[in-house]
């Protein structure tokens, strides 16, 4: 383990306890290779102009020296505008559908996935056919196969595929890591992992939204908790050998829906003052959770966000809606040297956020996604790192959204995918754990054996 330093805020706050060294700078923390910054920008198309299209393209905003969006493929039109608009992009490189986009030679270097869950596929193998490197969104597909042709055609191909399992690139998860490859906490035994949802983020993106049905999407195991799924077997460092899932769509059912309650909020609801998942509580009074509704840029949003609930998705009721996800679900693993997982996803939560602790033979380790405390049991010292204390500022998921393009725009300039750790490859064998706790579950829970076969 690195040398400890003090920090006198913290000091303060817990009567002398030491904080974990090897501080992070802003840089240094997005930062997990060695290698340099291209010679000149990666140029990318992307595929999606939703939120996370244009998440990763902000990078480019950023880093204008490492990164040059050239291209956009987006069926909303307002979005394809707003977005063509903010990067300079050509109208003749501007198109409705990623079918549009593939039907020209190649004419940058990479491609940026960020289409619905079931339109990772064919965008993925056509770019893969033209020769594309590319950054995939999870979940990789919506099948097993479907991943392996994928994973098979970027062999063929000596394609680069980097999928967004983005906590691997945030500096919390990475000093989390570094804290368990260091010895300090002995042999590690078990991890407790723990997803907390949030009741909104549950209604607007699961029962609302664009991932509230497995058809259109994904199981909820990997449509969210993929990425959970994906930092346990990379944290641990060892293969998964079998698991059991339990879960199911416990409340959000029209048998629950309560008296008085009507298929839209905005249709006279008898209870909708009272209801913790009102749409116009949560999009009109409050003014959250707006960023999957195309309002105008300026003035008053208030008709706009009405005239969404009144005739789009998100003003339905909760109880009412064509939603078959999980709300809650666990899943018990054992993988390689006797070692025990378990990882809890959990809708009902006041706050969202991952909570995580890990045990081993001579000490464990406590986070929530901000602070990690390590305790050695030889000594019986407690040791801080607090993420805020040690970066500057953050990108989505805690700096991860960041951190995977700026180790992607290096892997494609000196075409070594080794400078990745979410490549294709790497990322297959959660993508299994995903799918075969999903069938567990769908078989009360019967034990799986996982057999990686690519």
């Amino acid at each position: 383990m690195q040398s400890t330093t003090y920090n006198r805020r913290d000091m303060l706050k817990l009567g002398g306890a030491l904080v974990l060294g090897s501080a992070l700078s802003a840089k240094a923390a997005q930062n997990n290779t060695s290698a340099p910054k291209p010679d000149r920008p990666i140029t990318a198309v992307v595929l999606g102009a939703g939120s996370r299209g244009n998440r990763y393209a902000s990078y480019s905003e950023k880093y204008p020296d490492e990164l040059k969006i050239v291209g956009v493929a987006e069926p909303i039109d307002l979005r394809r505008e707003r977005f063509s608009k903010r990067y300079n992009i050509p109208e003749k490189y501007q198109w409705v559908t990623w079918e549009h986009a593939l039907e020209i030679p190649k004419f940058a270097d990479a491609l940026i996935i960020t289409t619905p869950d079931a339109l990772h596929y064919g965008p993925a193998m056509g770019g893969l056919a033209l020769d594309y490197d590319m950054i995939l969104e999870k979940v990789v597909a919506q099948t097993w196969q479907e991943c392996n042709d994928i994973l098979k055609l970027a062999k063929k191909q000596d394609r680069i595929v980097a999928v967004c399992h983005v906590l691997r690139y945030s500096p919390y998860f990475r000093k989390l890591k570094e804290i368990m490859d260091s010895g300090i906490l002995g042999n590690v035994t078990s991890i407790q992992h723990k997803e907390k949802v949030e009741h909104v983020h549950m209604s607007h993106s699961f029962v609302r939204g664009n991932w509230r049905n497995k058809a259109e999407s994904n199981p909820m195991i990997l449509s969210k908790s993929c990425h959970d799924l994906d930092i346990l077997r990379w944290l641990i460092g060892k293969s998964c050998l079998h698991l059991s899932s339990f879960g199911s769509l416990k409340h959000f059912r029209a048998e629950n829906a309560p008296k008085g309650s009507t298929p839209r909020c905005t249709d006279g609801c008898a209870v909708e003052a009272e209801c913790p998942y009102s749409a116009l509580r949560i999009y009109y009074r409050n003014r959250t959770w707006l960023h999957h509704m195309d309002l105008p840029q300026s003035g008053d949003q208030g008709p706009a966000i009405l005239e969404h609930l009144k005739n789009g998705q998100y003003g339905r009721c909760v109880y009412h809606c064509d939603n078959d996800v999980v709300d809650h679900q666990i899943v018990a693993m054992q993988f390689e040297n006797q070692i025990t997982a378990t990882f809890n996803m959990e809708a009902f939560t006041s706050k969202p956020g991952r909570e995580t602790h890990v045990m081993g033979t001579m000490g464990d380790v406590v986070g929530d996604e901000h602070v990690l405390t390590t305790t050695d049991f030889r000594t019986g010292q407690e040791t801080v790192w607090d993420v805020r204390d040690h970066v500057d500022s953050l990108s989505g998921h805690g700096g991860g959204d960041y951190g995977l393009v700026h180790d992607f725009v290096r892997a494609v300039d000196r075409h070594d995918e080794s400078l990745l750790t979410s490549n294709i490859e790497a990322s297959m064998e959660s993508h299994l754990m995903g799918f075969m706790a999903e069938k567990s579950r769908l078989n009360n829970g019967t034990s799986i054996k996982i057999e990686l076969d690519i």
